[in-house]
């Protein structure tokens, strides 16, 4: 066998670690794990090598079933995701599906701004897609802030499309007890955000997602707000 670089042979040694660390605290680990996967939840998320799924919620592996793209994006062409979550939710029975963004996300930047990153492009027309339709409520924000709003207004849209695709409305067409929840992520800190888009049922769909976008007004609307807390008397008292 020729011989392997050093950084994986490092690999190879951490994994041989942490397999007989995981087996210590948790005698037979391996082999209930080896008969059966039975998460409760499942995880949309980025692509990004800084937030992974487990170490994040502090779930061992086999609690918490995993897709993860460039930019957290399920569009209803998308059979890869599609086929995820139709096993997650029929075969797993999962109860949760979260889906996950991160703030200072690459994707969501080079969407914002416009920029070419090759190939990829293509896909990240979806979350342009977003921005454009969406520009009212971003636009009249500071840049940095333009793009975490974006980052949580793409998540709150894959939920909605998660939400509308064949695979939920069968489920819970049939009376399945599964939700969908919308999330961000904070490289910064560490921490979840949970953007307040759970939707457990159809008949949710509409009205969680048009409670969302209330929270982001378009630039008239903020600047009247901004405007009649400049009028308020108490404004700015101690």
């Amino acid at each position: 066998m020729p011989d392997r670089p050093d950084s994986l042979d490092t690999l190879l040694d951490a994994n041989r670690r942490w397999a007989a660390d995981m087996e210590s605290r948790k005698p037979g680990f391996f082999t209930r794990l080896a008969r059966q996967q039975s998460p409760r939840y499942m995880w949309i998320g980025c692509a990004d090598s800084r937030v992974p799924a487990n170490e994040i919620t502090g779930l061992d592996p086999g609690e918490v079933f995993v897709h993860r793209n460039v930019a957290n994006v399920v569009v209803h062409s998308d059979l890869n995701a599609l086929s995820t979550i139709q096993f997650a939710v029929e075969h797993l029975k999962v109860e949760h599906i979260m889906v996950v963004g991160h703030y200072g996300c690459a994707g969501v930047r080079a969407a914002m701004r416009g920029l070419r990153v090759g190939l990829a492009d293509n896909w990240l027309r979806h979350v342009q897609d977003v921005r454009l339709r969406h520009r009212k409520r971003i636009e009249h924000l500071p840049p940095a802030q333009q793009e975490d709003v974006l980052c949580e207004m793409n998540v709150i849209e894959q939920v909605g499309n998660v939400a509308l695709s064949t695979v939920m409305q069968d489920a819970w067409s049939r009376g399945q007890k599964v939700s969908i929840h919308g999330w961000v992520y904070g490289l910064k800190d560490g921490l979840l955000k949970d953007l307040g888009v759970t939707m457990q049922g159809p008949g949710e769909v509409v009205e969680v997602f048009a409670r969302a976008l209330k929270r982001y007004p378009r630039a008239a609307a903020a600047a009247l707000a901004a405007a009649d807390e400049d009028d308020d008397p108490g404004h700015g008292a101690p």
